[in-house]
């Protein structure tokens, strides 16, 4: 199935969306939400991939940190989710968008039914103007949380990409605290270079993932080019770029360069 023009499917990070101690970043959020409204104005159709639930539920449940426990985890992921999501109604209100909440789980994306009608209701929302905000469901799947691996979902870099290719977006986004994939690692390396394009997923671009434990490992660059792999094998192309600087959005659009482009295959 083609592409569809002018679909864009955006991750954010949850470094992005909070401060430090877990608290929500109110500016950096607004910040993503105006840029996001806005191009939903200019006729794109907007889905929001966004993280940062547990980190969010944490701080507001004052447990001091991240809990250790699966049922705990899964607890502060219910109370994290509710507090975004009234943030991102009010902020997205704030410029007469209205957003709907989608949490998703392996299962939903894996059965063929299931993803048919999920299909269906992103189809629905976006013909109506609605930018869906979309989270795996941590509440009830333990993929992401308790593993750090996933069966079918399990990272929202991961989950971003099976949205995407779901909905047959165009663009894939992510914003990352990295500007892009460099060939080796910049806060380190102060002579390391920015990659601007990938048209192939090669043995030497996957092997700039690192293993666990690296600073590209589990959870960061290795989960992008895992994600890079689906939505390309689906014609779809990826971008990953700086979350502090969202207006890059405008240039992501308009196929300007920003960050490091995987660039799909289209037939």
């Amino acid at each position: 199935m083609e592409t569809v023009k002018r679909r864009i499917v955006v991750k954010v990070g949850t470094s992005t969306l909070t401060h430090s101690v877990g608290t929500l970043n109110l500016r950096s959020i607004e910040h993503l939400v105006r840029v996001l409204a806005d191009l939903r104005n200019d006729g794109y159709e907007v889905i929001l991939v966004s993280s940062g639930a547990i980190a969010v539920g944490t701080a507001k449940l004052k447990l001091g940190k991240r809990p250790s426990e699966l049922r705990m985890k899964q607890a502060a992921a219910a109370v994290g989710q509710l507090s975004m999501m009234h943030v991102y109604d009010t902020l997205f209100g704030e410029y007469s968008c209205t957003v709907a909440q989608i949490l998703l789980t392996g299962d939903d994306v894996e059965d063929p039914s299931r993803a048919a009608h999920l299909r269906a209701t992103f189809s629905a929302l976006l013909e109506m103007g609605v930018i869906p905000v979309v989270n795996e469901n941590d509440s009830v799947s333990a993929a992401e949380i308790e593993t750090g691996q996933h069966r079918v979902l399990g990272d929202n870099d991961t989950l971003s990409a099976i949205v995407a290719r779901l909905v047959n977006a165009e663009k894939l986004v992510l914003l990352s605290d990295i500007d892009g994939l460099f060939d080796a690692n910049p806060r380190e390396n102060p002579n390391a270079k920015l990659i601007g394009r990938i048209d192939e997923l090669t043995e030497k671009v996957l092997s700039m993932a690192g293993g666990a434990g690296s600073w590209r490992g589990t959870g960061g660059m290795a989960t992008k080019l895992s994600a890079a792999q689906i939505a390309m094998s689906a014609g779809c192309d990826m971008i990953i770029t700086n979350g502090a600087k969202p207006e890059a959005l405008y240039d992501i659009v308009q196929d300007r360069p920003v960050g490091t482009l995987f660039k799909a295959r289209r037939a």
